[in-house]
């Protein structure tokens, strides 16, 4: 299995050099199609196949942090605090209960960020100066958006590498996907030359409605999309008020399995038939994810670590 930097990552191959870590942004402008529950528990699936990860939360509702069971008023700084340069990257990281995973968390602060730093020459990239030169020992980094393309979500792109669109299949979010690409490629051009879309997960998927096999359809036509599916599962979202990833909630859940898979295949890297969509094989959508991953929430999930 390919290090990381090959599965996505910058960093160059056979260099004797620790590889750079890969930064992901999970982004997609519209709300409820599953962000921050794909930033958790992709999080906590590196993490679990023994990649050190760190979670940054971008989201002034502070989702993400608390769905790894930092609570607020259990920290003194937030990310809030790193974009204004009160404080480094390091002293806002908090680790949590999940080994090598730790987090940037947020709190509501973070929409008078967007708004102090609206005048400032560098808005768009506070974050890639804060977070890119306090990333030794981590191999990923993943980057929860909010809900829209604002400032926020524009510090996000520009501070990562590869971006990981969730997207639940129903109409709208076809439309939504279509203004986010746009965004990326003003990002790409203007601020972040290195960035690209990782690919397209299909979340929430019930494959018992015929309009979701037609949305997955349409979206296979022109974007990698992920084989590895994340169902629609009732331990998904109770995880997050027992403040823990579904992994730890529930490791033998298809919710939990879904993601341990997404991880899996992004650690694998793309398949050759990823450069042409139409080109890949279309898998029967109706399957369950692979259930082949850790099923204890103290084990790892051995096939998806990266070899040295």
């Amino acid at each position: 299995m390919p290090p990381p930097n090959q599965g996505g990552a910058p960093g160059k191959t056979g260099s004797a050099s620790k590889p750079s870590p890969v930064v992901f942004a999970v982004a997609n402008q519209k709300g409820g199609v599953g962000k921050t529950t794909t930033s958790v528990n992709l999080a906590a699936s590196f993490a679990a196949a023994e990649c050190r990860t760190l979670l940054v939360d971008c989201d002034p509702q502070g989702n993400a942090s608390s769905g790894v069971g930092v609570r607020r008023g259990s920290f003194e700084l937030s990310l809030y605090d790193v974009l204004i340069g009160r404080a480094a990257l390091k002293e806002a990281t908090v680790a949590t209960e999940v080994p090598l995973l730790d987090v940037v968390p947020a709190t509501q602060d973070l929409v008078a960020a967007e708004l102090e730093l609206v005048d400032a020459d560098d808005r768009a990239t506070r974050l890639r100066q804060a977070l890119r030169p306090h990333l030794d020992g981590y191999a990923f980094v993943v980057l929860d958006c909010p809900p829209s393309l604002g400032l926020l979500t524009l510090n996000a792109l520009t501070a990562a590498h590869r971006v990981l669109v969730p997207l639940q299949c129903e109409y709208y979010a076809l439309e939504g996907l279509t203004h986010l690409m746009a965004t990326i490629d003003r990002v790409r051009n203007a601020f972040n030359p290195e960035l690209t879309v990782e690919g397209v997960v299909l979340t929430m998927f019930d494959g018992r409605n015929s309009l979701t096999h037609q949305v997955a359809d349409e979206v296979k036509a022109h974007f990698r999309v992920f084989d590895a599916i994340i169902p629609r599962n009732v331990k998904l979202s109770e995880a997050p008020s027992h403040g823990k990833p579904a992994l730890l909630y529930d490791a033998q859940s298809k919710g939990a399995q879904g993601y341990l898979s997404l991880a899996r295949e992004i650690l694998d890297g793309p398949p050759a038939a990823a450069a042409d969509p139409k080109k890949r094989q279309r898998g029967d959508a109706e399957e369950e994810p692979p259930a082949e991953a850790t099923t204890t929430t103290g084990a790892r999930a051995r096939d998806a670590r990266p070899r040295s």
